[in-house]
C-alpha cells in the first residue's frame, strides 16, 4: 500500500513538473509593424524563414506598415508590440510627446537607396553628373531624401544645382521615373534591378556608401513593453542575430534560396542578384548591438537635413542590454 501512494505521489509530482515546463516553453506571439518588404532587409526574413524565432519560441505576425510615422502610431497604439523602421521616427514621437520609444536592435548599418539613370552613366558615373539634372528622390522631410541631400553635401555638391523632384510618394517613384519625370531616380531594390530588367536604365552608384554607417533600420518598442518582456526582447535578439550571421558567412545565392518564399513574384536568379548588391554595399551590421557613433551620426544627417533642432541624447531612446 505505502508504495502504491510513493508511486502516485511521484506520478503527481512528474505530472506538476512537465505542466510547469509546457507553460515556461509557451510561444509568445510578437507582432510586428514593419516599414516596408524589401530584401534589404534580408536578415530579417532569413531569421524567419529558417525558424529562429521558433526556436525562441516566439511566432512571428509581420503587419506591412508603409511609413515609419505609421509604424510608430502602430506601436503606440499596440496594434503591434514591435516596430521595425527608421529609428527616426522614434526621434520625432519623443520630440513631440516625449513618450520613448526604444530602439533595441539595429539591422542594416546604411542607406540602402541606388542611384539609377541612363546607362550611359554606367561605371563611370559622377555624383556631379546630377548638376542641372531632375532627380527623383522622395518626399520633403523623409530620410530618403535626407540621404540624399547628405551624399551631396559629402560629395561636395551643391543641391541647389540639382532640380530635386520631392512631390512623388515613395511608392510611386519608379512609375514616376519610367513616366520620364526624372532623369535620375534613387530606388530601393527590388525596384531598382527592376528598372534595369525592363531595360529603363541601370543602377550607377549605391547612396549608402557615401553617407556612411548609420543605424538605418532598428526595431524598438514602448518603454513599458520592453521592461515588461525582457526575456522575449532578449530572445528575439538571439533570432535576429543568427539571422545577421548567416548572411554574413553564406552566399548571395545561398540567401536567395532561404528567403525566396518571402518573394514569390522574384526569381530565384533576380532575387540572388539582388542580394549580391546589398551584400557588395555592405548593407548589414554582424549583430543587433546599436553603435552609439552611428546613431550621432544619423541625428548629424537629420540635423543637416533640418528634421532634427538639436541631438537627443542616445542613451535616452536605444538599449543594449539584450545585446550582451
Amino acid at each position: 500500500m505505502k508504495r502504491i501512494i510513493v508511486f502516485l505521489i511521484c506520478l503527481v509530482l512528474c505530472i506538476i513538473l512537465l505542466i510547469s515546463l509546457n507553460k515556461k516553453q509557451d510561444t509568445n506571439k510578437i507582432t510586428v509593424s514593419e516599414v516596408t518588404h524589401s530584401v534589404f532587409y534580408a536578415p530579417w526574413y532569413v531569421a524567419i524563414e529558417k525558424g529562429y524565432f521558433k526556436d525562441e519560441n516566439l511566432d512571428i505576425e509581420v503587419l506591412l506598415t508603409p511609413g515609419a510615422d505609421k509604424v510608430a502610431t502602430s506601436v503606440l497604439s499596440s496594434d503591434a508590440n514591435i516596430g521595425f523602421s527608421g529609428p527616426e521616427a522614434t526621434m520625432y514621437v519623443y520630440n513631440n510627446s516625449k513618450e520613448r520609444l526604444i530602439s533595441f536592435a539595429s539591422l542594416t548599418k546604411r542607406d540602402g537607396q541606388f542611384i539609377v539613370g541612363d546607362c550611359k552613366y554606367k561605371d563611370i558615373f559622377k555624383m556631379s553628373d546630377l548638376e542641372g539634372k531632375k532627380v527623383l528622390a522622395g518626399r520633403t522631410a523623409g530620410m530618403p531624401l535626407m540621404m540624399f541631400q547628405y551624399a551631396l553635401y559629402k560629395s561636395n555638391i551643391d543641391e541647389n544645382k540639382i532640380k530635386i523632384n520631392t512631390s512623388v510618394e515613395f511608392s510611386g517613384l519608379t512609375g514616376a521615373y519610367i513616366g520620364g519625370q526624372g532623369d535620375f531616380v534613387n530606388l530601393f531594390e527590388p525596384n531598382a534591378s527592376s528598372i534595369e530588367k525592363q531595360k529603363y536604365g541601370c543602377v550607377l552608384t549605391s547612396l549608402g556608401n557615401i553617407t556612411g554607417t548609420v543605424p538605418y533600420t532598428t526595431f524598438y518598442a514602448k518603454e513599458e513593453y520592453i521592461t515588461n518582456n525582457k526575456e522575449i526582447i532578449k530572445r528575439f535578439n538571439n533570432a535576429l542575430n543568427k539571422g545577421l550571421k548567416y548572411v554574413k558567412n553564406n552566399d548571395s545565392k545561398t540567401i536567395a534560396k532561404t528567403i525566396l518564399n518571402q518573394f514569390p513574384d522574384t526569381t530565384l536568379s533576380d532575387l540572388t542578384k539582388i542580394v549580391e548588391r546589398y551584400k557588395n554595399a555592405d548593407s548589414w551590421y554582424d549583430s543587433t548591438y546599436i553603435n552609439i557613433d552611428d546613431y550621432n551620426r544619423l541625428m548629424d544627417i537629420m540635423i543637416y537635413g533640418k528634421a532634427l533642432n538639436k541631438k537627443i541624447t542616445p542613451e535616452i531612446l536605444i538599449t543594449n542590454e539584450f545585446n550582451k
